[in-house]
């Protein structure tokens, strides 16, 4: 996973409530193998019709602006357990999202991939929505803040989940970062005792 420390980028603006995983990525896809790609898949069928035609939607005109940041309502990634919906955002530049809470699945595979889960209060969100219309939102991770100008909301995030995205860090990375003095022990009171394994 690449660090995540700051992020100034445009907002693709989701105000509403429920947004699940079948919206972020219809159930249709799934059996698609490749986790490179899956953003052309994000919100498929509010960007698309039932002949694969697009159609007037939100999303599409905030990707070409180059959107990183999800501005949403309640329960966002709710639903089925998909990793491909947060393969989805990722793949399609989003790297943040901002929402009033989140699936406890979905926030889970946000912070697998690299993706910053903001749960912020409805108020806040519409003052950043508001502020996203005038141009981009930036987020500071190592300071807890996300805004614009002079509108700037402190966020919480647990201090080991902080430390996974500022430093990029999967499960295995935090292992490694965390044990490696306990794994060597291990490793030489292995071989001492059982040299025949080595």
């Amino acid at each position: 996973m690449k660090p995540f420390t700051t992020l100034e980028a445009p907002a693709l603006a989701l105000i509403e409530d429920r947004i699940d995983t079948d919206v972020l990525f219809p159930a249709r896809f799934l059996l698609i193998m490749e986790k490179d790609g899956l953003g052309r898949y994000l919100c498929y069928d509010r960007r698309f019709d039932a002949q694969d035609q697009p159609v007037d939607n939100p999303v599409d005109p905030a990707l070409a602006a180059g959107a990183g940041i999800v501005l949403a309502g309640r329960e966002f990634g709710c639903g089925s357990s998909r990793e491909q919906a947060v393969w989805a955002l990722a793949g399609a530049g989003i790297t943040c999202v901002v929402a009033e809470s989140f699936g406890e699945i979905f926030a889970a595979n946000c912070l697998r991939n690299g993706v910053l889960a903001i749960r912020l209060g409805r108020e806040a969100i519409g003052q950043l929505a508001d502020a996203a219309a005038q141009g981009a939102l930036s987020v500071d991770l190592p300071t807890q803040r996300v805004g614009r100008g002079d509108i700037s909301i402190a966020f919480d995030i647990d201090a080991p989940a902080k430390e996974r995205l500022l430093n990029g860090w999967d499960e295995i990375d935090t292992i490694m970062a965390r044990a490696t003095t306990d794994i060597d022990g291990f490793e030489a009171a292995q071989r001492r005792a059982q040299p025949w394994l080595y």
